[in-house]
């Protein structure tokens, strides 16, 4: 994983977005994010109205992925560490109670933790 982030990294400098030439904002890689993440949801709607479409589920996890790469991308042009971005989210939530409501796991109110 530390290899792929890495890559990725790379990746985002040699494209121009990140780095000491990078042109890239964090606003407009977060909007490349929103961008990729609703690219995904519409394949996931195909997904569940086709049951499993394999071209969809091709899409969903490209979706995924493309979500992820903007994401560490955006932790960079933020001077954020990904990986440290991961590790705080988990802390946050690790401890966290509630319940599935309509297919979504809904945090109680009482939860001390976002």
């Amino acid at each position: 994983m530390n290899e792929l982030i890495e890559n990725i990294k790379a990746w985002g400098i040699a494209k121009g977005i990140t780095g000491p030439n990078g042109e890239g904002t964090l606003l407009g890689q977060l909007s490349k994010t929103q961008e990729e993440l609703t690219e995904t949801r519409d394949a996931a709607v195909i997904i569940n109205f086709l049951q499993g479409d394999s071209f969809s589920q091709r899409e969903v996890m490209d979706g995924i992925g493309d979500c992820t790469v903007t994401l560490i991308l955006a932790a960079e042009l933020a001077g954020l560490d990904f990986e440290q971005c991961l590790k705080f989210a988990y802390e946050e939530i690790k401890g966290r109670t509630g319940a599935m409501v309509g297919g979504q796991f809904v945090k109680d109110s009482n939860s001390t933790k976002s």
